[in-house]
C-alpha cells in the first residue's frame, strides 16, 4: 500500500485537515494519505515573502516523509513552493498542485481560468503558467480578494466572492473551465462546478491522482541533471550530512527557526 505525503506548507492545522479530506476523497483504496504541515513558518502563503519563509521547514518535512516511508509527495500550495528543490532532495515523485492542475486542465478544456485568493498571489501564478507552457490556453488569473485563512471556515460572502470571480473568468475572459488557485478552496470545488456549469479543477485531487499514476508506473525522479541529489552540509559545529541521492539525511542542526503560530 503506497504512502503519499500531502504537505501543507503553512502552519495552519485546520487547513491541513481540510486538505487531507480533499486528498482522501479521491485517493485509491490502497493509498494511505499522510497529511502534515511544518511546525514553524508562515500561517498562510500569500506572496513571495511567505514562500521564502516556508521553504526550509517545508524541505525538512519532505525529507522526514521519505524517512517515514512516503513514496511520493504532494506540495499543497498553489505557488508550488520548493518543488524543484524537493525533487533534488528525495527519490519519489514530488508534485505541486499548480502544475498538476495545469496538466489536467489542458486535457479537458481549450481555455481555462484560475481564481486565486489575493492580488499579490497573481504574478507568481502567472509566472507558473508561463513556466509550464500553458500561457496560450490560460484565459487569465484573477484574485477573489479572499484571505487564505478565511478559507478555514468559508462564509457565504467568501463563497460568493470566489464564485463571482470565477464567473467573470468565464464571461469576460472566455474560459471553458476553472482552476482553484489555492489548496484551501478544495472543499468548494463540487459546489462551484454545479453553480458555474463547467469543470472545476482542484489541484489537491489532481496532484494525488497524478502521484498515484506515477507510482503505479514505477516512475521516480531522475537523479541525472536538473534534479541530481545534493550534498547536505549542516549549518552548525562543522558537521555534515549527505543525502545519498534520496534525501535520507538532513542536518538536524540546520532546522528552521522561523516564527511559530498557534495550531
Amino acid at each position: 500500500m503506497p504512502r503519499l505525503l500531502v504537505l501543507n506548507p503553512n502552519t495552519t492545522a485546520a487547513m491541513t485537515r481540510a486538505i487531507a479530506a480533499a486528498a482522501r476523497a479521491v485517493a485509491a483504496p490502497g493509498t494511505e494519505i499522510v497529511a502534515r504541515n511544518p511546525e514553524t513558518g508562515p500561517a498562510s502563503i500569500e506572496g513571495p515573502y511567505d514562500q521564502a519563509l516556508c521553504l526550509q521547514p517545508l524541505l525538512a518535512e519532505i525529507a522526514r516523509g521519505e524517512r517515514d516511508g512516503c513514496a511520493a509527495t504532494v506540495i499543497a500550495c498553489f505557488d508550488d513552493p520548493g518543488v524543484a528543490a524537493a525533487r533534488c532532495l528525495v527519490a519519489g515523485p514530488v508534485i505541486g498542485i499548480a502544475e498538476a492542475s495545469l496538466r489536467a486542465a489542458a486535457v479537458i478544456a481549450g481555455r481555462f481560468g484560475i481564481v486565486t485568493t489575493v492580488q499579490p498571489a497573481v504574478p507568481g501564478i502567472e509566472e507558473l503558467v508561463v513556466r509550464h507552457g500553458a500561457a496560450r490556453v490560460c484565459a487569465g488569473v484573477r484574485a477573489a480578494d479572499v484571505k487564505v485563512l478565511a478559507l478555514e471556515r468559508p462564509s457565504a460572502i467568501t463563497y460568493r466572492r470566489i464564485r463571482d470571480c470565477a464567473a467573470r473568468l468565464l464571461r469576460e475572459d472566455a474560459a471553458d473551465a476553472i482552476i482553484l488557485g489555492c489548496a484551501g478552496m478544495s472543499a468548494l470545488g463540487p459546489r462551484l462546478a454545479r453553480d458555474l456549469g463547467v469543470p472545476v479543477i482542484d489541484g489537491v485531487g489532481a496532484a494525488v491522482k497524478l502521484a498515484e499514476s506515477l507510482l503505479a508506473l514505477g516512475l521516480a525522479t531522475s537523479k541525472r541533471g536538473s534534479y541530481a541529489a545534493p550534498n547536505l552540509v549542516s549549518a552548525g559545529r562543522g558537521g555534515s550530512a549527505r543525502a545519498g541521492g534520496t534525501g535520507r539525511a538532513i542536518a538536524a542542526d540546520a532546522a528552521p527557526t522561523r516564527r511559530r503560530t498557534t495550531k
